[in-house]
């Protein structure tokens, strides 16, 4: 099976920054598109939790440290 991976040579640190090489924008809109999913998914479970409980994050993180302690 061939390599199927298309790897960058190695450069010195900050060159990626200063050089006019395009920037991989395939790759930055998946991490993106994921990354924006993955904190409306928070958002959500923190108003779900902020509903069930009473409490805000802060409030939220405290009760669930006491309950650790307790056990």
């Amino acid at each position: 099976m061939p390599n199927q991976f298309q790897y960058e040579p190695i450069e010195k640190f900050g060159e990626g920054l200063t050089t006019r090489r395009p920037w991989n924008n395939k790759a930055l809109a998946a991490v993106e598109l994921l990354n924006g999913r993955a904190a409306m998914l928070g958002f959500a479970a923190a108003l779900i939790g902020e509903l069930l409980s009473g409490h805000g994050a802060a409030g939220q993180v405290l009760s669930i440290v006491r309950w650790y302690l307790q056990l």
